[in-house]
């Protein structure tokens, strides 16, 4: 049985930060990060059930073409992933009258559509890229246990390699094959920066000085087997390595709205979001 103080249920049955019970939640999970964005993703469902929410949290289940799909603003940064994807995973798993594991564990797909910055010069301002793995430059991946591909293992190493000055270890995590073949066949793909912040963690500097100046021409040179890491944003990694570690299916959506290197930024940016949003629908 899970202790009361290890999974946290609210009074009316919901789980504690989601406000979400079992039975509202849809066993496809689009994840975007702000709040307004919610209602940009359910105004195209052909009906809207349910609408909750709490704190940056907000939920809209409903049906597009006799599917039932869920959205859910998880916030900014992966410190919020963190509790998402487990309550996502309770919600799913776990018997709330009990608090016991259910006999058999069900599989979510999540679709985040996030925005995103290009570090690499040939992905233009506008374009849609599948994340088919990503790295997270946060500390989430230092508090759970995760196994590794042999390709997550040469990625890692090559990290480290590029990156030696680093005061921390990054870790990796791997989109779904299935929602890869699903929602990506004729995207550019590539691999995935994740950061723990916007401003220096994605080597900006305002009026600061960092610590590591180079972090972006570091990325940008990266390779390992052919691969590059072609943009940068702050929640994938931190999916993708759940995703793994609980058994579920991940895919990472990315609307390059900046270019890092051309030091460019969208003049359109909700033109593009929108364009990423109908684009995921559209494969439903």
């Amino acid at each position: 049985m899970i202790a009361d103080s290890e999974l946290i249920i609210n009074p009316d049955g919901s789980i504690y930060h989601l406000n979400l019970r079992p039975e509202d939640l849809a066993d496809t999970i689009i994840f975007v990060g702000d709040p307004d964005r919610v209602g940009l993703v359910s105004q195209y469902f052909d009906s809207v059930d349910i609408k909750k929410g709490k704190r940056e949290f907000i939920t809209h289940t409903g049906t597009l073409r006799g599917k039932r799909i869920s959205v859910i603003s998880t916030g900014i940064g992966t410190d919020n992933i963190d509790i998402v994807l487990n309550e996502i995973d309770a919600l799913v798993n776990v018997d709330f009258a009990t608090k016991t594991l259910k006999e058999n564990l069900k599989s979510v797909d999540i679709i985040r559509i996030g925005t995103s910055g290009a570090i690499q010069p040939n992905l233009p301002i506008g374009a849609i890229l599948a994340s088919e793995y990503a790295i997270g430059f946060d500390a989430l991946m230092q508090y759970y246990i995760k196994s590794y591909t042999d390709q997550e293992e040469r990625i890692k190493e090559a990290i480290d390699e590029q990156f030696s000055s680093l005061s921390f270890r990054p870790y990796v995590g791997r989109a779904s094959e299935k929602l890869l073949k699903q929602f990506a066949q004729d995207l550019p793909k590539g691999i995935t920066m994740t950061a723990p912040g916007f401003y220096g963690p994605q080597g900006r500097c305002v009026r600061s000085h960092n610590v590591y100046p180079n972090l972006i021409q570091k990325a940008n040179s990266f390779v390992v087997d052919g691969r590059q890491i072609t943009n940068l944003e702050m929640e994938t990694a931190g999916i993708y390595a759940l995703s793994n570690m609980f058994g579920h299916h991940a895919i990472s959506i990315n609307a390059i709205l900046a270019s890092r290197v051309k030091e460019e930024f969208s003049d359109n940016p909700q033109q593009v979001v929108d364009g990423a949003i109908r684009y995921i629908l559209d494969r439903f």
